[in-house]
C-alpha cells in the first residue's frame, strides 16, 4: 500500500506554491567620510637620462639639426618636421609617409608607423 501512496503522490500535479513577499533589507545610510585635504603637489624633476644632450647621425641631422639635442627635443622635431610637411597619412593618421630626408632615418622605408620614431631615434643618437 505503502506504493500505491507514492505512485500517488507523483501523478497528483503539484500545486503551486503561493509565493510570499520577500522582505528587502533596509538600506543603512554610510557614514560619511571627512574630506582629505589635497598634499601639495611636488613638481616632477626630469630624468637625466631623457635630457642628456646626444649628438644625431648625418641622416638624422638633416632633419633636426645637427647640435647635440636631448632624445624629447629630437622627437619633438621630427614631429614638427612631420607636421611641416603633411607627412601624415590622411586615411591612417598612426602612419607617416616618409619623404626624402626621414627615408634615411627610418632604413629606407616609405611608410611606418608613428609608433616607430621614437624607436628609430635610438639607432642615430648616441
Amino acid at each position: 500500500m505503502a506504493t500505491k501512496k507514492k505512485a500517488a503522490k507523483k501523478a497528483a500535479p503539484k500545486k503551486a506554491a503561493a509565493k510570499k513577499p520577500v522582505k528587502k533589507a533596509a538600506k543603512k545610510a554610510a557614514p560619511k567620510k571627512a574630506a582629505k585635504k589635497a598634499a601639495p603637489k611636488k613638481k616632477r624633476t626630469p630624468n637625466a637620462a631623457f635630457m642628456k644632450a646626444l649628438t644625431p647621425s648625418a641622416a638624422l641631422a638633416a632633419v633636426v639639426g645637427n647640435k647635440p639635442l636631448a632624445r624629447t627635443e629630437a622627437v619633438k622635431r621630427i614631429w614638427a618636421h612631420i607636421k611641416k610637411n603633411k607627412l601624415q597619412d590622411n586615411k591612417n593618421r598612426r602612419m607617416i609617409n616618409n619623404d626624402a630626408a626621414l627615408k634615411a632615418v627610418f632604413a629606407g622605408k616609405a611608410q611606418v608607423s608613428m609608433f616607430d620614431v621614437a624607436k628609430a631615434l635610438g639607432k642615430h643618437l648616441s
